[in-house]
């Protein structure tokens, strides 16, 4: 994908540095390349004719440029005013980090809206050439809060299943909150969790892991008959490896759980 200015001068060196200046980047920039449209004239006698000379200057978007230009113009067509990005590069993808008074906005009802913005980001991102790039937008931690609030969630509800023996079903999440609740889960002894529904309605239920019945208490609070020893109230436990961990989990990747 390339972007490109146009620009006169008195010179090419001139016209260079003023299309140059359009684009936002140097005229030393190893990442732009530029044509020469019509040389300078130079007027008759120093007083008749000549024209300034015109040279087209392109440079080839990155992928973490088409990322932040199509952010950009979302930003600009919500008419949100005062926001930054910061976006940096690393082996892990492109991060955009947002800042400014009305990331609200940005962000969205539990973050809807700043899930759709990274998605739509990151077709745009992998249109640029043939390499995929994972675009992660994040603002003011969000994301990293919102991921400890999954997890107290999720362990809660694990806890309460176990000690109930009741089910409880959240409201549909992206595959990426999805896998912090299963990872959640997984860690508490006898409680366990899989997905159900279809698309944009597909969620989590927490019940009680088959393996491990016995272990609730029932409606008045007795547990259940068990052969096995009385002292076997559940515990959390951190060691316990979740069954759908995966590596690389996008926020858009699959869960088969």
């Amino acid at each position: 994908m390339l972007k490109e200015a146009i620009a006169t001068g008195a010179t090419v060196e001139e016209a260079k540095a003023a299309a140059c200046a359009q684009l936002g980047v140097e005229t030393y920039d190893d990442t732009i390349d530029f044509e020469i449209i019509e040389m300078q004239g130079k007027k008759v006698l120093g007083l008749f004719g000549g024209h300034p000379a015109k040279v087209r200057v392109f440079k080839k978007l990155t992928p973490a440029d088409a990322a932040a230009d199509y952010l950009q113009s979302i930003i600009d067509c919500m008419g949100l005013q005062g926001i930054t990005m910061d976006v940096k590069e690393s082996d892990k993808g492109i991060i955009i980090d947002i800042e400014g008074d009305d990331v609200g906005f940005i962000i969205g009802r539990r973050g809807d809206t700043l899930d759709a913005l990274q998605y739509l980001a990151c077709l745009v991102a992998n249109h640029v050439d043939s390499s995929y790039s994972r675009v992660t937008i994040n603002t003011g931690d969000y994301r990293e809060k919102r991921e400890k609030t999954l997890e107290v969630l999720g362990r809660k509800l694990a806890l309460k299943a176990v000690k109930t023996g009741k089910k409880s079903s959240l409201e549909p999440m992206n595959p990426y909150e999805r896998r912090i609740i299963h990872t959640a889960v997984q860690k508490v002894n006898g409680a366990t969790s899989w997905s159900e529904g279809e698309n944009l309605n597909r969620h989590v239920v927490i019940g009680v892991d088959p393996k491990a019945r016995g272990n609730y208490r029932n409606n008045r609070g007795r547990r259940p008959y068990s052969k096995g020893p009385k002292n076997n109230a559940p515990k959390a436990n951190p060691d316990r490896k979740p069954l759908n961990e995966g590596e690389g989990m996008g926020l858009y990747g699959r869960i088969d759980k």
